[in-house]
């Protein structure tokens, strides 16, 4: 179920001195420092313009063929208002920032989008404007950046077109189940209504995708890629789930013989939470970091932090080679943690099935965005908004933050029920 040690090769060893300006094959996020920031520049007229070439890209990146959007009134009473606006989404796949998209041309209103730095790394120069004249802007989220917390206040304080933040910070790959959202998106907020004149809401947002195509023939081909990925032959006579399951075992014994020294009994999912929480402790001990949140991502985040600050000072090759493998043994943690090990069992749907191997695609075969494999329909539902106060209480971006959770998994299971 993951694990493509593309720091390494074969022998455990890195190619050399850390690029900083290139990242790993198997997740381009997350393994450097930034070289450089680069600030929004909304114009809606170029924003018009593209929305033809969004769509295309949509439909043959992502295979999203329809966006259907629900109590989008929310957000235009919100603006008509005058008031601020963060929306928060789920992000549950790579297809969502062109669903965004697809409310704001409803709505006549383009957005601000905060987006990793590395989005724009991996683009060339024309590609970097076309995301700064759709209003994205970088944040480094291994570090505390300022900078970009002041961009966000300042859209929020000042103006007319909403700002768009993912709390889950990482493409998940379950659309069903909301990942722990950050408190990023809502501390930042909470600061900017402590100096703002004018109101501002957090507006929770669910997207559910649904397939309108039986991607079944074209899962099972990659299923095969997958077992024959790790020497298996075909196992036909099973189903897709059954499989799936099969191979995950089979890939989270390796991993528990490599750090543990033997293969654990139990529940896949207890096993995988055993293991990243195994590995983490052991840094956290290593490194005299004590154990910051109760969620992977947080204890990640500040492990990474403290890694990739070392890049600026790295002088012999044992330094080098430590920071190499801390940064994949911490992106292992994150992909063991994206894992839900009852998440296909509970309900083998075309949908949990077709996401999980999507993501095995991405971890095992290093695939960095994988294309679905049949066509889509997005759903994208709008909750109340959320007033932030201005004034200070203790504790209220953490209250916001699982406001924001609660709203938005409330209403992905409705539209399940609803399905």
């Amino acid at each position: 179920m993951f694990f493509t040690d593309s720091l390494y090769n074969k022998d455990g060893i890195g190619p050399g001195k850390i690029d900083k300006r290139k990242s790993a094959p198997m997740n381009p996020y997350q393994m450097t420092a930034p070289p450089r920031r680069w600030d929004p520049k909304l114009s809606p007229t170029i924003v018009r313009l593209f929305k033809h070439i969004s769509r295309s890209k949509a439909k043959t990146t992502c295979k999203l063929m329809e966006v259907k959007v629900e109590n989008v009134e929310v957000l235009k009473e919100a603006v008509a208002a005058n008031q601020g606006v963060l929306i928060t989404p789920n992000h549950s796949t790579h297809a969502d920032p062109y669903a965004m998209n697809e409310v704001s041309y409803l709505a006549n209103l383009p957005f601000y989008f905060m987006a990793t730095w590395n989005i724009f790394d991996v683009q060339g120069k024309i590609g970097q404007w076309v995301l700064q004249k759709h209003g994205v802007f970088s944040v480094d989220r291994e570090g505390t950046d300022r900078k970009a917390m002041e961009i966000a206040q300042d859209i929020l304080k000042h103006k007319k077109h909403p700002l768009v933040i993912f709390p889950e910070g990482e493409v998940y790959h379950c659309n069903d189940r909301v990942t722990p959202f950050r408190e990023g998106a809502a501390a930042l907020s909470v600061f900017a209504a402590r100096k703002s004149e004018r109101p501002i809401v957090a507006i929770p947002c669910a997207m559910k995708y649904r397939y309108t195509k039986d991607p079944t023939p074209e899962l099972l081909e990659l299923m095969t890629r997958l077992e024959h990925s790790i020497h298996w032959y075909s196992q036909n006579a099973l189903s897709l789930s059954e499989r799936i399951y099969r191979l995950g075992g089979a890939l989270m014994a390796l991993k528990e013989l490599e750090y543990l020294g033997q293969v654990r009994e139990g529940a896949l999912n207890e096993r995988t939470r055993f293991l990243a929480d195994s590995i983490l402790r052991r840094h956290e001990q290593k490194y005299e970091v004590a154990k910051i949140g109760n969620t992977i991502p947080e204890r990640v985040k500040e492990l990474r932090r403290r890694t990739i600050s070392l890049m600026d000072d790295v002088h012999d090759e044992s330094t080098d080679q430590e920071i190499r493998r801390n940064l994949a043994e911490y992106m292992l943690v994150v992909q063991l943690f994206s894992y839900p090990g009852n998440y296909v069992a509970e309900n083998p749907s075309v949908e949990r099935i077709a996401e999980t191997l999507d993501k095995m695609e991405e971890d095992l075969l290093g695939i960095e965005s994988a294309i679905p494999r049949g066509e889509r329909a997005a759903q994208i539902r709008f909750g109340d908004p959320i007033i932030i106060p201005s004034e200070r209480k203790r504790g209220i971006a953490t209250e916001i933050t699982h406001q924001l959770e609660g709203a938005v998994q409330a209403m992905l299971e409705d539209m399940n029920n609803e399905g």
